[in-house]
């Protein structure tokens, strides 16, 4: 979800404000995959990169994600939204933060329509780093570390990879985003700025990758 503050530049607003119009965009798009029975939808709403950020705008952005679990998570769950976070859940998320993840877990954990995880302290070679330190931690030799023993130690195991990533706002580079997950991934790009993104957009790329031919190192037959 990439283009919030730029949008908000644009138009003479504080960045903040393109962050607080992607809300919008976000609901939207749980909409229309809902309505394709998309199954697991992940948003990247916060990178271990974005630390970097200005303080005031890091905490506008915590301050901003905690009020929209609490505002939202109850409408999610009456459409079959289970919420889950993949990210680290250190020192540096605020408690308040954490605890509403956890409410916004356990309020949905019952729903199986579609799986939302957002991507929050998260970072495609942080989780993969995280996952090899818990191996090690665990004692686990190196003979019996595979992809799937791997796999086992990511934020959500059963995370499916996912078929198709979307890029906004015209970036085209998948960002420290799923990094092992979407090897195979197809990218679809857009130069529409996140918070002008609407179920129409995710249409547009579902029928961009319906058309793709996947071979996964193979030949199509």
């Amino acid at each position: 979800m990439d283009g919030n503050g730029r949008w908000a530049q644009r138009r003479g607003l504080p960045r903040t404000e393109g962050h607080a119009a992607g809300e919008a965009a976000l609901l939207d798009t749980v909409e229309g995959a809902l309505e394709l029975g998309i199954s697991w939808l992940t948003m990247f709403a916060f990178s271990t990169e974005n630390w970097r950020r200005p303080a005031d705008e890091v905490r506008y952005l915590m301050g901003f994600n905690e009020s929209l679990l609490v505002r939202r998570r109850d409408e999610l769950c009456d459409k079959g939204v289970r919420i889950r976070f993949a990210g680290r859940r250190d020192w540096r998320v605020p408690k308040r933060v954490l605890r509403r993840m956890d409410e916004s877990e356990a309020l949905t954990a019952g729903n199986h329509r579609m799986t939302l995880t957002m991507a929050f302290n998260y970072g495609g070679r942080a989780e993969i780093l995280d996952a090899v330190r818990e191996m090690v931690s665990e004692g686990i030799p190196a003979s019996r570390i595979t992809e799937a023993a791997l796999r086992r130690h990511f934020y959500i195991p059963e995370m499916p990879d996912p078929d198709m990533v979307i890029r906004t706002s015209g970036e085209h580079r998948v960002s420290n985003f799923l990094v092992w997950q979407n090897a195979y991934s197809e990218l679809v790009f857009t130069d529409v700025l996140w918070p002008d993104f609407r179920r129409e957009d995710l249409f547009s790329a579902v029928c961009e990758f319906q058309g793709r031919s996947r071979r996964y190192g193979g030949l199509r037959r």
